[in-house]
Parts: C-alpha cells; sequence; structure tokens
C-alpha cells in the first residue's frame, strides 16, 4: 500500500475504526505490533550487548528497554507496548513525565502497573538500557516539544540509545515532516507508523529522524466507500504503462519529438544537458535551439541532436522551454511563443522566474490545453505563489498543489522528497534520490528527461513520475551522496529504467522457434 494519509484523513480514517471495535482495541494492537516489531528487528542488537557484557552490574544480562510514554494516546500506545513486551520476557520501564490525559491512555497505564510494571515520574538515573520506545507525542502534536518531554527525549538523546518511535518521532509534524518549532526530539533508527503511511514521514526533517519505516494498518481495512486519497508514494506501479517493451515494427517517428530551447549566453550547457537528456531517454528525435550560441550548427559530444536557431516547434512535439534561457527582454517575447505552443510542454528554471514577474504570462499558461509541466525548485515556487522560500519548505505537499491549481499544470517541486502536484489535487512524494544530486544541471537534465517521457506516453501525470523517479534512481546507482555530475545522470537513469523494465517484461524471444 502506498497511499499517504494526511492528519485530517487518519483522524476520518482513525473515528471510523474505533465505532466498530471495543473501546482500547487499537491500541492495544499497536502496542502488541510495536512490540512485535522490537523483538524481531532488534533481537540482534540484544544479543550482541549482552554478548559484550554491556550494562551495570546485574542489568547485563536482560533486555532492558525504556518506554517515554507522554499524556495522551501515544502515550497509551507506549504503556501497551511496555506490557508486550514484558509478556515477551523484555524488562521494561516506562518513563510518563507527566499524567495520562486520555480515558484510553490512563485505562493502558493501569492495566501496565497492574502487572506489575514500572512507571518512573523522573529520570531513570543510572538505570541501564538497551533500547528506547518513542511514544511521547503522535501526529496530534501541535506545538513544539517542552518541558519535561522534551527533557526526557534529550536524555535519551545523550545517551545514544537506538530509538524505536511510534507513529511518527516526536515533535516530527506528520503532514509536513518539520520538527515543530525547529524543536528537534530523538531521532529514531526506526519508526512504526499505525493506520496509514503519512506524508509528513517521507519530507524534510523525517528523513533524516524517522529510521527504517514500517506500516502497521492494525486491521483497519480501507473503506470501499472512501473517496480516493489523493496522496500517494511516487513508484513505478504509478507508471507501469512505460515499462513495457517495444514492438518490433517501429521507426524514430513512432517515440516522439522533443524540441528544447534554452541556453543563454554563459548557460549553453543547460540546454544540451537537458536535450542530451532527453536522447538518452528514448525520444525519436531531438532538436534544439540554443539561444546563447545560435551559430552551434552541431554537439561533437552528442552529434545525434538537431541544432537549430530560432525553430519553432511543430503541433504535437513536446517542449522543453527556459533551461538557462536568461532574462532578456527578447526571451519573454519567446516565452509567450513557447505557451502558446500546441503540444505538451515542460517550463524550468529561468522560464518560470519570468512567469513569476508577468501576470498575463501566468494567465496565458493557465488557458493552455495540452499538458504543461513546471518544474520549479523551492526558490522558483515561491516566486512563483509570491512567498518566500522558508514558507514552501514549511509545507511542501500544500504548496505544490497550490502552484498546481493557480497554474493548471503538473507541479514537481524538486527537492528532498520532491513532490508531484497536479491540478486535481492529486499530488505524489518521490522516494528516490540524494545528496549527489544537489549539483549544477541536474535540474536541466530532469526537465529533458520529463519531455522525452511525455513524448512516449499517453498518460502525462505517469510520464513526469517516471521522469521523477528515474533521475532519483540515478543517484542510488552514483553509489555516493558526492561526486555525480550533470551529464552521468541520465546514462545511470536509462540504466535504471532498463532495470524496471526487465522486472516488469519478459524478454521479446530474439527468434521464431520450431513448431511456433
Amino acid at each position: 500500500m502506498n497511499a499517504l494519509f494526511r492528519t485530517r484523513e487518519l483522524r476520518a480514517l482513525e473515528t471510523r475504526a474505533l465505532a466498530s471495535l471495543p473501546t482500547g482495541t487499537l491500541m492495544q494492537r499497536a502496542g502488541a505490533a510495536a512490540a512485535a516489531l522490537i523483538d524481531r528487528e532488534w533481537s540482534l542488537h540484544f544479543t550482541m550487548r549482552e554478548d559484550a557484557g554491556v550494562g551495570s552490574a546485574g542489568a547485563a544480562r536482560d533486555r532492558a528497554v525504556l518506554v517515554l510514554c507522554g499524556p495522551g494516546n501515544n502515550g497509551g500506545d507506549g504503556f501497551a507496548c511496555a506490557r508486550a513486551l514484558q509478556e515477551k520476557g523484555y524488562r521494561c520501564v516506562c518513563w510518563a513525565p507527566l499524567p495520562s490525559a486520555t480515558a484510553e491512555a490512563r485505562s493502558q497505564r493501569q492495566r501496565w502497573e497492574e502487572l506489575p510494571g514500572t512507571t518512573l515520574v523522573d529520570a531513570p538515573g543510572d538505570l541501564d538500557f538497551h533500547l528506547a520506545v518513542d511514544a511521547v507525542l503522535g501526529i496530534g502534536a501541535a506545538r513544539p516539544l517542552d518541558g519535561p518531554l522534551l527533557d526526557a527525549l534529550r536524555w535519551t538523546r545523550e545517551r545514544r540509545l537506538p530509538v524505536v518511535a511510534l507513529d511518527v518521532p516526536s515533535g516530527i509534524d506528520a503532514d509536513t515532516g518539520q520538527w515543530l518549532g525547529a524543536i528537534a526530539g530523538a531521532p529514531a533508527q526506526c519508526t512504526v507508523s499505525f493506520l496509514r503511511d503519512k506524508p509528513g514521514l517521507h519530507l524534510r526533517d523525517a528523513l533524516a529522524a524517522r529510521g527504517r519505516l514500517h506500516i502497521e494498518t492494525l486491521g483497519v481495512a480501507a473503506d470501499p466507500l472512501d473517496p480516493p486519497i489523493p496522496g500517494r508514494m511516487n513508484d513505478p506501479e504509478e507508471f507501469r504503462c512505460l515499462l513495457v517493451r517495444r514492438p518490433p515494427d517501429v521507426n524514430k517517428g513512432s517515440y516522439g519529438t522533443v524540441a528544447v530551447a534554452g541556453g543563454g549566453a554563459g548557460m549553453v550547457g543547460a540546454a544540451l544537458l537537458a536535450a542530451r537528456a532527453a536522447l538518452r531517454m528514448g525520444a525519436g528525435k531531438v532538436f534544439v535551439d540554443v539561444l546563447g550560441a545560435p551559430e552551434m550548427r552541431v554537439d561533437s559530444t552528442q552529434p545525434e541532436l538537431m541544432l537549430q536557431a530560432g525553430r519553432i516547434p511543430k503541433a504535437g512535439e513536446v517542449l522543453v522551454a527556459g533551461c538557462g534561457m536568461g532574462n532578456a527582454p527578447a526571451m519573454m517575447t519567446r516565452l509567450a511563443a513557447w505557451i502558446a505552443h500546441e503540444g505538451p510542454a515542460v517550463f524550468d528554471a529561468d522560464a518560470l522566474n519570468a512567469l513569476a514577474g508577468d501576470a498575463a504570462l501566468r494567465e496565458m499558461l493557465l488557458r493552455r490545453t495540452h499538458p504543461t509541466v513546471i518544474t520549479p525548485h523551492p526558490g522558483e515556487a515561491a516566486r512563483l505563489l509570491q512567498t518566500d522560500t522558508a514558507a514552501v519548505q514549511a509545507n511542501r505537499v500544500d504548496q505544490a498543489l497550490r502552484l498546481a491549481d493557480a497554474l493548471g499544470a503538473i507541479v514537481v517541486l524538486k527537492g528532498a522528497g520532491t513532490v508531484i502536484a497536479d491540478p486535481t489535487g492529486a499530488y505524489a512524494i518521490n522516494p528516490t534520490g540524494g545528496p549527489a544530486l544537489a549539483s549544477a544541471g541536474t535540474g536541466d537534465v530532469l526537465a529533458g528527461m520529463t519531455g522525452a517521457l511525455l513524448a512516449q506516453s499517453d498518460d502525462p501525470l505517469a510520464a513526469v513520475r517516471a521522469a521523477v523517479w528515474l533521475h532519483g534512481r540515478a543517484a542510488t546507482l552514483h553509489g555516493s551522496d558526492v561526486g555525480l555530475v550533470a551529464s552521468e545522470v541520465a546514462p545511470l537513469a536509462a540504466r535504471a529504467w532498463e532495470q524496471l523494465r526487465s522486472q516488469h517484461t519478459a524478454p521479446r524471444p530474439d527468434r521464431f522457434t520450431a513448431g511456433s
């Protein structure tokens, strides 16, 4: 399941589930699921600690777990987890600095203490633990961590205890992925998230804070009467149409034409990177209008490209415009013509900055009847939305959806956890990528890849999702967080694409066999 539920959607799902189950059922299931995961995932860690004799006298040979319990239902999950772990033979201590504030949390706390189980109000002092469970705050957190709850998490962090977080790392906003108020809790080595996956677990601070992610649905099935959830994780299943083998009887005209326009003075490479990427990703023909070097007649590195200064894209071709375009006044006239293009179009970089400063051009873009894709980084998105970068980053999903609605375009909001939003209100978060892509020109490559896949698919959204996924996958195949240059991305992405096609499609026979 790759659906993403924001907090309001989770609350509605939880309310329906609670109405059909006995009181406390979901909390008991959450505690049992977390305990089972700890028992399965961390048994080797406990064994290694015990074999090494780590811990204070008398505590080295047991499995010691500290469960941090907050006052709400997340804390109730923690008490239920402690009880389930104790029943499996672990030695658990619950640290609850504040009284339990909900009826279900109080019930779980009472059941824990009747075992009997130990609950501390103050810090554990010199007690030694193998692992901490973070059940301080769940998805309902509305303000930054502070007071004794923050102190408890900092105590855990200072002792470098491995942490398993229940639902979300405490203090992380489940919708945006940011530490609330920029106050960090205790980053987890593992997060077990209940009911459904959350977009915030794939964005911003959560990418470093969540550790390995496990989803436990707690036996709550999707309701067929529910409206479709608009959030998804981007996944190859979202672009299966682009994973089929090509039939034998095709030619270069079967896979579309991409026209790249950009590369102003001093930025010629931007247009060439986009064009080379489009060719590498399977476009049948690629034309390039290099604005800053109209005298160019051939790209010696990629002679397959056709360089034609001032060429007007033909109807039906896919236009990729703006990469390194510059901001000369003459470019504004060109941009208006590009927006009027009778075919799919990808607008990137300086084209977006020009749109941000011209309401008439934005209105033209909104009226386009052909598929339109824009690929802003957060700064460009902020200019288009007339806000600042911090506001965009504070809620990437909402801002991408807002931009898609305002411009009638598929939006690729680039960054860690790239958000793909479309005007219908649907969005996807991309899981591939990494810091190796933080290099000049990689965005130009993505624009060219997107154009190529648009030329090969009747499903624009599938084409965009494929381009973003494969672009990110290239960073993984590179194998390091540094040293990847833009010109290497498209070949790596093409390799990733072939790997996917091999997995999803049986190989086509090379020859007919006897009797066939």
